[in-house]
C-alpha cells in the first residue's frame, strides 16, 4: 500500500447519513485510481478500531471491535479513497424503506419528503446530497437498488461473489453482495474496476430485451416514463424485442425469495435474536418473527424453484443480452406512508429486485425518469460477470441520465 494521504476535513453531515456515534476518518493510498476521493462506508463493512452497529445500538454493544478492515473497504483505501464516515442503514439491513427507530431516516435530497430507501440509506443520502464522491452499500434484496432509484443516483448490485464480503456482516449469505454508489457513470465504473479487480475492456452489448411482466408490476405513470426513455438508449443495443421473465408470475418468484432470504437469515442470526431479544421498528419487527416459522418443506420447495428461475435466466441473457425493467414500481413514498401500505409496496417492489438476487446477476440502476417530481429509475441486468458490460453501458448512455451537475463534496 502507498503511503497515506492527508486525512481530508471532517464531514458536515446536514443528512443524517453519518453514523454520528462513531465519526470515522481513514486516509487512503496517496496515490491511485480513486485518489483524492471521498466515500462513506455502510455501517456493515468492519473497520479496523471502530465498532460495527449493523443498524442496531445493540448489536454495536454485544459485538467486539474489528481487529480488522473489510476486503472491499480496503481495496478502496488501496486505491487512494478516504474513508469520512460510516453511513446509516436500516436496523439489522432488514428493510427497504431508510427509516431507522433508533439512527433516524437520511434525507432524500432528490425526493424532498419521501424516504431514501434502505437498507444502504446513508451511502445513497449522501451521494445524492453531494457530501461524498461514492459510498459503498450492500444488496441482499434490493437494499442498493432501491435507494438508487429513490435518491436518483446510479447504483451497481454486482455479480454475486465478484466483490469479496470478507469483513461484513452477514445476512443472507447466498444473495448477500456488495454494491456502490455514485452520481455520474463515470465513477461508478471508475470504482467498479477497484472492487471487481478488473481491468479489461468492457464486452458490447448484445440486445435489449424488455421485460413486459416487469413493467405491467410497476405504477402505469412510472412505467410509462421508463418505456419513453428506452427509446433514448435503444442504439446501444443489437435491437430489442419484449420478454416475459417469468412465466410463473412474479408474484411466485417474490415468495421464492421471502422464504430462501428468511430461512437464511434465521440461520445465520438467530442465536442472536434468541439471546438478546432487541427490539425492532414495525414492519422489521413482524419479518424477524416470521422468519423463525420458515418450515425445511419450504425451504426444499423455494431451492428447487431457484434453480429453474436461474436456468431460465441463464438461457435469456445469452449473447450479452441486457434485460430492461422499472427497479422500483415507481418514486419514493412520503415520510410516514403507514407501515401496512409500504409493506405492499414492499412486496411489489421485490417480485421487482428478486430477478436478479436469485441468479446472482449484476443489476445497475439508471436514473433515466422522474414523476411527480420523484426519480424513478430504470434497471438493466445482465448475465453474471457481465458487470463492466454494464458499467460501461451506463457511460455510452450518460446522455439519457437524470443526473444533474457534479456537485463538489463538502
Amino acid at each position: 500500500m502507498s503511503p497515506a494521504a492527508p486525512v481530508a476535513a471532517a464531514i458536515d453531515d446536514t443528512l443524517g447519513a453519518f453514523c454520528a456515534d462513531r465519526p470515522v476518518q481513514i486516509a487512503g493510498a496517496a496515490s491511485g485510481p480513486l485518489a483524492g476521493l471521498r466515500c462513506g462506508v455502510k455501517d456493515l463493512y468492519h473497520l479496523a478500531g471502530h465498532g460495527t452497529g449493523f443498524g442496531h445500538p445493540l448489536w454495536l454493544g454485544s459485538h467486539p471491535v474489528p481487529e480488522a478492515t473489510a476486503l472491499a473497504v480496503q481495496r478502496l483505501l488501496d486505491a487512494g479513497a478516504t474513508v469520512v464516515g460510516k453511513t446509516v442503514c436500516d436496523e439489522l439491513c432488514y428493510s427497504l424503506n431508510g427509516v431507522n427507530q433508533h439512527y433516524g431516516t437520511p434525507v432524500n435530497s432528490n425526493a424532498p419528503g419521501c424516504i431514501p430507501g434502505g437498507s444502504s440509506s446513508g451511502s445513497a443520502s449522501a451521494v445524492a446530497g453531494g457530501l461524498v464522491d461514492f459510498a459503498l452499500g450492500s444488496d441482499t434484496g434490493g437494499s442498493v437498488r432501491v435507494p438508487a432509484s429513490y435518491c436518483g443516483i446510479l447504483g451497481m448490485r454486482p455479480t454475486f461473489d465478484a466483490v469479496p464480503l470478507d469483513g461484513a456482516v452477514p445476512f443472507a449469505p447466498s444473495y448477500d453482495t456488495a454494491g456502490w454508489f455514485a452520481a455520474t457513470p463515470e465513477m461508478l465504473l471508475a470504482v467498479g474496476r477497484v472492487l471487481l479487480a478488473d481491468a479489461a475492456d468492457a464486452p458490447r452489448a448484445g440486445p435489449l430485451l424488455v421485460a413486459t411482466d416487469a413493467f405491467d408490476r410497476a405504477d402505469p405513470a412510472a412505467a410509462a416514463a421508463l418505456r419513453d426513455s428506452l427509446a433514448g438508449i435503444g442504439s446501444a443495443f443489437d435491437g430489442s424485442r419484449p420478454v416475459t421473465v417469468a412465466p410463473d408470475g412474479l408474484d411466485a418468484w417474490m415468495n421464492t425469495f421471502r422464504v430462501l432470504q428468511g430461512a437464511q437469515i434465521w440461520a445465520t442470526h438467530r442465536d442472536w435474536l434468541a439471546s438478546l431479544g432487541p427490539d425492532f421498528g414495525a414492519g422489521i419487527r413482524e419479518r424477524f418473527q416470521w422468519v423463525s416459522t420458515i418450515t425445511a418443506d419450504m425451504v426444499a420447495q423455494a431451492d428447487a424453484h431457484r434453480l429453474r428461475i436461474t436456468a431460465g435466466l441463464d438461457a435469456l441473457l445469452q449473447g450479452n443480452a441486457v434485460l430492461a425493467l422499472p427497479t422500483t414500481p415507481g418514486g419514493a413514498p412520503l415520510l410516514g406512508t403507514p407501515v401496512p401500505v409500504l409493506e405492499a409496496w414492499r412486496n411489489r417492489a421485490l417480485g421487482l429486485l428478486c430477478i436478479a438476487g436469485h441468479a446472482g446477476l449484476p443489476q445497475i440502476n439508471l436514473p433515466l425518469a422522474q414523476v411527480d417530481g420523484r426519480p424513478v429509475g430504470l434497471s438493466l441486468v445482465a448475465a453474471r460477470g457481465n458487470d463492466l458490460l454494464l458499467l460501461d453501458l451506463a457511460c455510452r448512455l450518460r446522455h439519457a441520465l437524470r443526473t444533474g451537475p457534479v456537485r463538489p463534496s463538502a
